[in-house]
């Protein structure tokens, strides 16, 4: 029975600034109201706030560090594959060449899916296609095998449909953000020279497709239940799917071992593939292909195919303007040498002091998580044990890594060559890099975000936790603002991340990262239990525009929930004033976006958005209630049995 919640996230919208809330009615207004009343959205961007003013902060330090290196204002680090970096920031910001070349530099690629004539000269060229840049109709990847993390398995999905979601086709909106596309698709087509109606055939037959793609590919509620991606399927049966595409002679193409098995990411997509992928529906592929390239290369050309690209994106972020060309520049370098960029920033604004002092946090948290798990009063002794190990074998991994992955010694970039050529040449790089890992055991020293990147994360599959040095600095951490403020931002942060071994999807993994059951079956139930009412207390929350689907985001708000009581402890234990905690903590969290960005995030993400994570996490420790003097007719009440506690 579905049990609803009388007061979830306090007296208020949190979408709406009120200067006169008080915290024991609305704590993240009470925090945050001044600053949401006044603060303007950049016209480039689809929100602002704590976390969007670091990422500024951030971009605009490494921004200018590439000009000055790059004007020979300042001399070349010696960080390897970073002059690389510099050579494709300069060859993307000479906006007078790119602007001459036109639609040129894709000719050649364009003319490869032109000249394709029926499915079986697709089929012919079905290699030589998904190892350029191209987007064919299905996806493979690679990564560890989840019941065997030692060794690397070939992945098989759906594609990516046009619109953000699955869920979005079903909306009053779908069809205005189609026809936004269409337009888009069909200026771009002509633009690189194909004429009215054929381009206007192309768009229509790719939407077509795509239809169809939607019916049947997973939806973001769906693709957040990480153990429902693990699907193995045995070679044979894996090919005997695909009647009218020769997929064994693809694999024998572009594998460099045969498989054994295929872990299937999709097994409803893969139950359709045959009627998706088949000589009728030719026309319909060759158009969505099409369609699917010239909106993912018209950014590395001119101004003009710049322009032409954002209407769509404009509309589902409602973003007013572009990013500049300046800007646009430093983030395709940093989004091609992300690790390295990383590594710079990191030595460059990540002190050592800073480093020991947030590990020491971080073994202070672990502690805690360990007591609590102690003293869990729902787990069993057997259970208990088992989390320990895993909470025991988790690897950090703070600041930035101190080996560079291979891939980026692998990428070239040749000054003399467009942006466009230059970007081609280098995904072709990544995808043999990606299938060659099928002959190699898992690298688990591998980062799953860069130094300058702003988040943090847990995997897993391997068991650790990223803290990039890009998080590290106020408000969630600064060595210099109190204990209090200090656990409410990244203290809170660790915990979280923790939380996440434990989570709705952690908690299916043990210690080496292997999907493996280590529950007894009363344990998991009581758990399931508890997760459920994380589910209802946040399922059809209201935010701005949006309703929030609890069960999309039921393992981040866990996750939020474990982390704060967590950091809670652990600054009680360390003296910290609580009231600093929470406010920290609500101010951590502070965000103003677009409406059409929140209705963007809330079919696509897994997170709640930032604002609706603060209030309820809040109500369901004791400690707030203390620290701030809640009474049961204040809004932030909630009644003791109705605070939901996990770890």
């Amino acid at each position: 029975m579905r049990r609803f919640y009388a007061v979830r996230g306090g007296a208020g919208d949190v979408a709406e600034p009120d200067v006169n809330a008080k915290p024991q009615d609305n704590l993240y207004l009470a925090v945050n109201s001044e600053w949401l009343s006044k603060a303007e959205i950049p016209a480039d961007r689809t929100s602002t706030g704590v976390n969007s003013e670091l990422d500024i902060k951030i971009e605009n330090r490494v921004m200018k560090d590439f000009a000055d290196i790059a004007a020979g204002k300042e001399k070349m680090p010696e960080i390897k594959d970073f002059d690389k970096a510099i050579a494709l920031y300069k060859i993307a910001k000479n906006f007078e060449k790119r602007d001459a070349e036109e639609a040129h530099p894709i000719q050649n690629d364009l003319q490869k899916l032109l000249s394709l004539t029926d499915f079986a000269d697709f089929g012919k060229k079905a290699k030589d296609l998904y190892m350029g840049p191209y987007i064919l109709p299905f996806v493979y990847g690679v990564d560890a095998d989840m019941k065997n993390t030692d060794v690397n398995v070939l992945y098989f999905g759906g594609p990516s449909t046009f619109l953000p979601d699955t869920t979005t086709y079903k909306t009053d909106n779908a069809k205005k953000l189609l026809d936004i596309l269409q337009d888009q698709s069909s200026n771009l087509l002509m633009m690189a020279g194909i004429g009215k109606t054929e381009a206007r055939e192309y768009v229509e037959n790719a939407l077509a497709f795509d239809a169809k793609v939607a019916k049947v590919v997973k939806s973001t509620e769906e693709w957040a239940d990480d153990a429902a991606i693990y699907n193995p399927v045995s070679y044979d049966e894996f090919i005997a799917k695909f009647k009218s595409f020769d997929m064994a002679q693809f694999l024998d193409d572009i594998l460099p071992e045969k498989q054994k098995r295929v872990i299937v990411m999709e097994p409803r997509f893969l139950d359709h593939a045959e009627k998706l992928i088949n000589a009728e529906n030719f026309d319909e592929i060759k158009g969505w292909m099409l369609v699917k390239y010239i909106n993912s290369v018209a950014k590395y050309l001119s101004q003009k195919f710049r322009e032409a690209a954002f209407p769509f994106n404009q509309a589902i972020t409602g973003a007013p303007e572009m990013p500049s060309q300046i800007k646009q520049a430093y983030r395709i370098a940093n989004s091609a040498f992300d690790e390295v960029v990383g590594i710079f920033y990191g030595k460059k604004y990540f002190g050592e002091k800073a480093k020991h002092d947030v590990e020491d946090m971080i073994h202070n948290m672990l502690k805690v998580y360990e007591e609590r798990i102690n003293h869990n009063t729902w787990l069993s002794d057997e259970t208990k044990k088992k989390a320990i190990v895993k909470l025991n074998a988790l690897v950090l991994k703070i600041g930035y890594p101190e080996k560079i992955e291979k891939i980026f010694d692998l990428l070239q970039v040749d000054p003399e060559k467009s942006l466009y050529e230059n970007e081609a040449a280098m995904d072709k790089v990544r995808t043999e890099y990606e299938l060659e890992k099928l002959t190699k055991p898992v690298d688990r020293s591998v980062w799953l975000m860069p130094g300058n990147l702003n988040n943090a994360c847990y995997d897993p599959q391997r068991n650790d936790l990223t803290f990039p040095a890009g998080i590290l600095q106020k408000p969630f951490y600064d060595i210099n603002q109190s204990r209090g403020a200090n656990y409410g931002g990244i203290g809170a942060t660790i915990g979280h991340e923790v939380s996440h071994a434990f989570d709705n999807n952690g908690a299916k993994f043990d210690e080496n990262g292997n999907m493996n059951n280590w529950w007894t079956k009363q344990d998991f139930t009581e758990f399931n239990k508890r997760v459920g009412q994380m589910i209802d207390i946040f399922d059809g929350l209201q935010y701005g525009p949006a309703k929030i689907n609890g069960r999309q985001v039921v393992s981040e708000n866990i996750a939020d929930l474990a982390g704060l009581a967590c950091a809670v402890q652990a600054g009680k234990n360390d003296g910290a004033d609580l009231k600093d905690l929470f406010e920290n903590y609500a101010r951590s969290w502070m965000e103003k976006q677009r409406p059409e960005a929140i209705k963007t995030e809330v079919q696509t993400d897994v997170h709640a958005p930032q604002p609706t994570r603060v209030n309820i996490p809040v109500q369901c420790q004791d400690e707030f209630y203390d620290a701030f003097g809640v009474k049961k007719d204040d809004g932030m009440w909630l009644d003791p049995e109705d605070r939901i506690v996990i770890w």
